[in-house]
């Protein structure tokens, strides 16, 4: 029971988190002038991330019998895979975004790799059911980009993510690969509802699907085929079939101001 205030024995400190994950981050895709001193720096560096994420694990809400190092350990082991479909996510958008220029700028300067990249970090932590922290992991994206992925998201790759801003992706949601989603785009539940928290609550994209800005996508049943192309501002709550384009046709009216004679007290 919430008793008014939180013992911060038993939460990790939000700050530590900030810096694990940039540091995470930082470490992952460094930027360096000497390649002799970042090797060294390098080994120094993981050697810390691992005594603050062990740390970090041992302050999470848990039961007594949790094994912080071998925790930590697997944590890292798994990383050199994540790391190379990072850079497979970072080349896709390359590729196909036009206002990039390199690989170093996705890596640099991308809202939409940042937040793919903490989700990849924070998924690894929620697989070895550790509480708490990545969802704390992903609020820090959320905050920074404006991009809401729950960490519980199982998402392929590569993975595209243009722009960015109010993207929000459930927890339930699935997602194949060669995927693209512009900004505003919700994949969600069709209600929020408590007593769905262990079922499958949001969407399935499938392989080669792209879903452009302020598209809403509901539902656990529902199922975006592969191949298919989602237009801007479509709102689907059943599924798709496979090589499907969907759109949503809006009537746009042109008068002239002059001979204007109806009322525009509707208009905010």
């Amino acid at each position: 029971m919430y008793k008014g205030y939180i013992l911060r024995s038993n939460l990790p400190d939000r700050e530590t988190v900030l810096a694990f994950a940039d540091d995470l981050y930082h470490y992952l895709f460094p930027v360096v002038e000497n390649e002799t001193a970042y090797l060294l720096q390098h080994v120094l560096k993981a050697t810390n991330l691992k005594i603050t994420l062990n740390a970090l694990i041992m302050t999470c809400v848990y039961g007594n019998n949790i094994d912080g190092n071998k925790l930590t350990n697997s944590f890292f082991e798994q990383l050199p895979v994540t790391a190379d479909r990072l850079i497979k996510d970072a080349q896709f958008i390359a590729d196909y975004d036009p206002a990039a220029n390199s690989l170093e700028e996705v890596v640099l300067t991308y809202p939409g790799f940042y937040a793919i990249a903490i989700y990849r970090l924070a998924h690894l932590l929620y697989k070895l059911k550790i509480e708490i922290l990545p969802r704390m992991m992903s609020e820090i994206a959320h905050s920074k980009t404006g991009i809401d992925i729950n960490a519980g998201a199982i998402i392929g790759c590569p993975f595209f993510i243009d722009h960015g801003t109010g993207i929000v992706v459930g927890e339930t949601t699935v997602i194949g690969n060669n995927v693209k989603l512009y900004q505003g785009v919700t994949l969600g539940a069709l209600a929020v509802r408590k007593e769905d928290a262990e079922i499958k609550r949001h969407p399935t994209i499938e392989d080669n699907v792209v879903i452009y800005a302020g598209s809403t996508i509901l539902g656990g049943d529902t199922t975006v085929g592969h191949d298919c192309i989602i237009g801007g501002n479509t709102w689907i709550t059943a599924s798709v079939p496979a090589f499907s384009i969907v759109y949503h046709t809006a009537q746009t009216v042109v008068k002239d101001r002059s001979n204007f004679n109806e009322p525009i007290n509707f208009i905010i």
